[in-house]
Protein backbone atom coordinates (compact mmCIF):
# COMPACT_ATOMS: atom_id res chain seq x y z
CA UNK A 1 0.00 0.00 0.00
CA UNK A 2 1.27 3.42 -0.91
CA UNK A 3 1.11 5.91 1.89
CA UNK A 4 0.91 9.62 1.16
CA UNK A 5 2.09 12.18 3.71
CA UNK A 6 1.43 15.85 3.55
CA UNK A 7 3.85 18.48 4.70
CA UNK A 8 2.70 21.60 6.49
CA UNK A 9 4.88 23.68 4.21
CA UNK A 10 3.60 24.16 0.74
CA UNK A 11 5.98 23.07 -2.07
CA UNK A 12 5.90 25.09 -5.25
CA UNK A 13 6.49 23.42 -8.62
CA UNK A 14 10.08 23.55 -9.80
CA UNK A 15 11.40 24.59 -6.39
CA UNK A 16 12.21 21.18 -4.98
CA UNK A 17 12.08 21.16 -1.23
CA UNK A 18 12.21 24.93 -0.90
CA UNK A 19 9.31 26.25 1.08
CA UNK A 20 7.69 29.61 1.35
CA UNK A 21 8.81 31.74 4.25
CA UNK A 22 6.32 32.26 7.01
CA UNK A 23 4.50 35.58 6.71
CA UNK A 24 5.84 38.26 9.04
CA UNK A 25 4.02 38.62 12.30
CA UNK A 26 1.93 41.75 12.47
CA UNK A 27 2.64 43.89 15.50
CA UNK A 28 -0.31 45.29 17.37
CA UNK A 29 -1.02 48.88 16.51
CA UNK A 30 0.29 51.34 19.07
CA UNK A 31 -1.94 54.13 20.29
CA UNK A 32 -1.26 57.49 18.76
CA UNK A 33 0.77 60.13 20.56
CA UNK A 34 -2.30 62.35 20.86
CA UNK A 35 -4.20 59.56 22.61
CA UNK A 36 -1.30 58.90 24.97
CA UNK A 37 -1.06 62.59 25.75
CA UNK A 38 -4.78 62.74 26.50
CA UNK A 39 -4.56 59.67 28.75
CA UNK A 40 -1.64 61.17 30.67
CA UNK A 41 -3.47 64.49 31.02
CA UNK A 42 -6.58 62.80 32.40
CA UNK A 43 -4.42 60.68 34.71
CA UNK A 44 -2.81 63.84 36.06
CA UNK A 45 -6.23 65.39 36.75
CA UNK A 46 -7.37 62.22 38.55
CA UNK A 47 -4.19 62.28 40.65
CA UNK A 48 -4.83 65.92 41.62
CA UNK A 49 -8.41 65.12 42.63
CA UNK A 50 -7.24 62.17 44.75
CA UNK A 51 -4.64 64.31 46.53
CA UNK A 52 -7.28 67.03 46.99
CA UNK A 53 -9.72 64.49 48.48
CA UNK A 54 -7.07 63.20 50.87
CA UNK A 55 -6.22 66.75 51.95
CA UNK A 56 -9.90 67.48 52.59
CA UNK A 57 -10.11 64.41 54.85
CA UNK A 58 -6.94 65.28 56.76
CA UNK A 59 -7.38 69.06 57.06
CA UNK A 60 -10.46 70.93 58.20
CA UNK A 61 -13.14 70.73 55.49
CA UNK A 62 -14.03 74.39 56.04
CA UNK A 63 -10.55 75.31 54.79
CA UNK A 64 -10.04 72.60 52.15
CA UNK A 65 -13.51 71.76 50.80
CA UNK A 66 -14.47 68.45 49.23
CA UNK A 67 -13.81 68.23 45.48
CA UNK A 68 -17.43 67.32 44.72
CA UNK A 69 -18.78 70.38 46.55
CA UNK A 70 -16.28 72.60 44.76
CA UNK A 71 -17.16 71.14 41.37
CA UNK A 72 -20.84 71.82 42.01
CA UNK A 73 -20.11 75.48 42.72
CA UNK A 74 -17.76 75.51 39.73
CA UNK A 75 -20.57 74.45 37.38
CA UNK A 76 -22.96 76.85 39.09
CA UNK A 77 -20.45 79.66 38.61
CA UNK A 78 -20.14 78.91 34.91
CA UNK A 79 -23.89 79.44 34.64
CA UNK A 80 -23.89 82.61 36.73
CA UNK A 81 -24.06 85.92 34.85
CA UNK A 82 -22.15 87.69 37.62
CA UNK A 83 -19.24 85.22 37.53
CA UNK A 84 -19.13 85.21 33.73
CA UNK A 85 -18.88 89.01 33.65
CA UNK A 86 -16.10 88.91 36.26
CA UNK A 87 -14.30 86.19 34.27
CA UNK A 88 -14.52 88.26 31.08
CA UNK A 89 -13.14 91.33 32.88
CA UNK A 90 -10.15 89.38 34.18
CA UNK A 91 -9.69 87.65 30.81
CA UNK A 92 -9.67 90.99 28.96
CA UNK A 93 -7.00 92.34 31.34
CA UNK A 94 -4.83 89.29 30.71
CA UNK A 95 -5.21 89.74 26.95
CA UNK A 96 -4.22 93.41 27.24
CA UNK A 97 -1.20 92.53 29.37
CA UNK A 98 0.00 89.89 26.90
CA UNK A 99 -0.45 92.30 23.99
CA UNK A 100 1.56 95.00 25.77
CA UNK A 101 4.23 92.49 26.76
CA UNK A 102 4.69 91.35 23.15
CA UNK A 103 4.28 94.72 21.41
CA UNK A 104 6.66 96.53 23.77
CA UNK A 105 9.03 93.78 24.89
CA UNK A 106 9.93 92.29 21.51
CA UNK A 107 10.87 95.58 19.76
CA UNK A 108 12.88 96.66 22.82
CA UNK A 109 14.59 93.27 23.03
CA UNK A 110 15.32 93.37 19.30
CA UNK A 111 16.92 96.81 19.64
CA UNK A 112 18.96 95.81 22.68
CA UNK A 113 20.06 92.57 21.05
CA UNK A 114 21.40 94.42 18.00
CA UNK A 115 23.41 96.88 20.10
CA UNK A 116 25.58 95.49 22.88
CA UNK A 117 26.44 98.94 24.26
CA UNK A 118 22.78 99.95 24.62
CA UNK A 119 22.05 96.59 26.23
CA UNK A 120 24.77 97.10 28.84
CA UNK A 121 23.37 100.55 29.65
CA UNK A 122 19.77 99.35 29.98
CA UNK A 123 20.45 96.03 31.68
CA UNK A 124 20.66 97.42 35.27
CA UNK A 125 17.26 99.10 34.89
CA UNK A 126 15.75 95.87 33.53
CA UNK A 127 17.16 93.88 36.43
CA UNK A 128 15.82 96.39 38.97
CA UNK A 129 12.34 96.27 37.45
CA UNK A 130 12.47 92.48 37.48
CA UNK A 131 13.47 92.41 41.16
CA UNK A 132 10.77 94.81 42.44
CA UNK A 133 8.03 92.77 44.18
CA UNK A 134 4.36 93.11 43.26
CA UNK A 135 3.45 94.59 46.66
CA UNK A 136 5.78 97.56 46.05
CA UNK A 137 4.09 98.31 42.72
CA UNK A 138 0.72 98.09 44.47
CA UNK A 139 1.55 100.99 46.76
CA UNK A 140 2.52 103.17 43.80
CA UNK A 141 -0.54 102.18 41.78
CA UNK A 142 -3.08 102.77 44.55
CA UNK A 143 -1.80 106.30 45.16
CA UNK A 144 -1.56 107.05 41.43
CA UNK A 145 -4.73 105.58 39.88
CA UNK A 146 -6.71 104.30 42.83
CA UNK A 147 -9.08 101.37 42.29
CA UNK A 148 -9.71 100.28 38.70
CA UNK A 149 -8.40 98.27 35.77
CA UNK A 150 -5.27 100.38 35.21
CA UNK A 151 -3.48 99.13 38.33
CA UNK A 152 -3.64 95.39 37.60
CA UNK A 153 -2.74 95.92 33.93
CA UNK A 154 0.24 98.13 34.77
CA UNK A 155 1.60 95.85 37.49
CA UNK A 156 1.27 92.70 35.39
CA UNK A 157 2.80 94.37 32.33
CA UNK A 158 5.76 95.86 34.22
CA UNK A 159 6.37 92.49 35.93
CA UNK A 160 6.40 90.50 32.66
CA UNK A 161 8.21 93.04 30.49
CA UNK A 162 11.77 92.10 31.63
CA UNK A 163 11.12 88.44 30.73
CA UNK A 164 9.98 89.45 27.25
CA UNK A 165 12.95 91.77 26.69
CA UNK A 166 15.65 89.41 27.96
CA UNK A 167 14.24 86.41 26.08
CA UNK A 168 14.16 88.40 22.85
CA UNK A 169 17.76 89.54 23.41
CA UNK A 170 18.82 85.90 23.79
CA UNK A 171 17.00 85.03 20.57
CA UNK A 172 18.71 87.80 18.62
CA UNK A 173 22.14 86.79 19.89
CA UNK A 174 21.56 83.15 18.94
CA UNK A 175 20.70 84.08 15.35
CA UNK A 176 22.72 82.34 12.63
CA UNK A 177 25.21 84.87 11.27
CA UNK A 178 25.34 83.07 7.91
CA UNK A 179 21.76 84.10 7.18
CA UNK A 180 22.65 87.75 7.80
CA UNK A 181 25.76 87.48 5.61
CA UNK A 182 23.68 85.98 2.82
CA UNK A 183 21.12 88.77 3.16
CA UNK A 184 23.89 91.38 2.89
CA UNK A 185 25.39 89.58 -0.09
CA UNK A 186 22.11 89.57 -2.01
CA UNK A 187 21.24 93.08 -0.77
CA UNK A 188 17.97 92.10 0.85
CA UNK A 189 15.97 95.04 2.13
CA UNK A 190 16.29 95.85 5.81
CA UNK A 191 12.55 95.47 6.36
CA UNK A 192 12.61 92.00 4.79
CA UNK A 193 15.60 91.02 6.93
CA UNK A 194 13.77 92.01 10.10
CA UNK A 195 10.50 90.36 9.03
CA UNK A 196 11.83 87.15 7.50
CA UNK A 197 15.10 86.50 9.34
CA UNK A 198 14.89 88.11 12.77
CA UNK A 199 11.21 87.52 13.45
CA UNK A 200 11.35 84.09 11.83
CA UNK A 201 14.23 83.06 14.09
CA UNK A 202 12.49 84.59 17.12
CA UNK A 203 9.30 82.55 16.75
CA UNK A 204 10.43 79.84 19.24
CA UNK A 205 11.43 82.57 21.70
CA UNK A 206 8.10 84.37 21.25
CA UNK A 207 6.36 81.08 21.97
CA UNK A 208 8.50 80.71 25.12
CA UNK A 209 7.59 84.26 26.21
CA UNK A 210 3.88 83.54 25.87
CA UNK A 211 4.23 80.15 27.49
CA UNK A 212 5.74 81.74 30.61
CA UNK A 213 3.72 84.95 30.55
CA UNK A 214 0.19 83.50 30.33
CA UNK A 215 0.32 81.77 33.71
CA UNK A 216 2.17 84.65 35.35
CA UNK A 217 -0.28 87.20 33.94
CA UNK A 218 -3.27 85.33 35.38
CA UNK A 219 -1.65 85.10 38.81
CA UNK A 220 -0.56 88.75 38.95
CA UNK A 221 -3.92 90.02 37.67
CA UNK A 222 -5.83 87.97 40.26
CA UNK A 223 -3.55 89.12 43.09
CA UNK A 224 -3.79 92.79 42.12
CA UNK A 225 -7.58 92.59 41.73
CA UNK A 226 -7.71 91.00 45.16
CA UNK A 227 -5.47 93.60 46.83
CA UNK A 228 -6.22 96.88 45.05
CA UNK A 229 -9.75 96.27 43.81
CA UNK A 230 -11.20 96.36 40.35
CA UNK A 231 -13.88 94.19 38.84
CA UNK A 232 -12.86 90.64 38.10
CA UNK A 233 -12.38 87.17 39.54
CA UNK A 234 -9.88 88.50 42.08
CA UNK A 235 -12.56 90.70 43.61
CA UNK A 236 -14.97 87.73 43.65
CA UNK A 237 -12.39 85.72 45.59
CA UNK A 238 -12.03 88.64 48.02
CA UNK A 239 -15.80 88.82 48.59
CA UNK A 240 -15.98 85.06 49.13
CA UNK A 241 -13.18 85.23 51.69
CA UNK A 242 -14.90 88.07 53.54
CA UNK A 243 -18.03 85.92 53.71
CA UNK A 244 -15.89 82.98 54.97
CA UNK A 245 -17.06 80.87 52.03
CA UNK A 246 -13.94 78.87 51.24
CA UNK A 247 -15.76 76.51 48.90
CA UNK A 248 -16.65 79.49 46.71
CA UNK A 249 -13.04 80.68 46.90
CA UNK A 250 -11.84 77.32 45.56
CA UNK A 251 -14.56 77.22 42.89
CA UNK A 252 -13.69 80.69 41.55
CA UNK A 253 -10.00 79.78 41.65
CA UNK A 254 -10.80 76.65 39.63
CA UNK A 255 -12.60 78.80 37.05
CA UNK A 256 -9.54 81.05 36.74
CA UNK A 257 -7.21 78.05 36.43
CA UNK A 258 -9.42 76.48 33.72
CA UNK A 259 -9.46 79.72 31.73
CA UNK A 260 -5.69 80.05 32.03
CA UNK A 261 -5.06 76.47 30.85
CA UNK A 262 -7.50 76.86 27.94
CA UNK A 263 -5.87 80.14 26.92
CA UNK A 264 -2.41 78.55 27.04
CA UNK A 265 -3.51 75.57 24.91
CA UNK A 266 -5.17 77.75 22.27
CA UNK A 267 -2.13 80.04 22.13
CA UNK A 268 0.21 77.07 21.58
CA UNK A 269 -1.93 75.75 18.74
CA UNK A 270 -2.03 79.16 17.03
CA UNK A 271 1.71 79.68 17.44
CA UNK A 272 2.44 76.22 16.05
CA UNK A 273 0.41 76.95 12.93
CA UNK A 274 1.99 80.37 12.56
CA UNK A 275 5.52 78.99 12.90
CA UNK A 276 4.80 76.34 10.24
CA UNK A 277 3.76 79.02 7.75
CA UNK A 278 6.71 81.29 8.57
CA UNK A 279 9.51 80.80 6.08
CA UNK A 280 12.97 82.25 6.10
CA UNK A 281 14.42 83.96 3.06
Amino acid sequence: MRIFSFSRDRVMPGQGNRTLANPPETKPARPSSALLSAIRFVSGIVLIILIWQAAAWIINKSIVPMPLDTLRLFVKGLLSYEILIAAWQTFSKVLLVLALTILIGIPLGLSLGLSNSIYEICRPAIMVIQAVPVISWLTLVIFTWGIGWKGPVFIASISLLPVSILTTVSGVRNLDEKLLEMARLYRVRRADVVKDIYLGALMPFIAAILDVSIGQAWKVILVTEYLCGGKGLGEEILMARMNIDFTRVWAITLIAVSLGIAMERITKILLRRLSQRWTLV
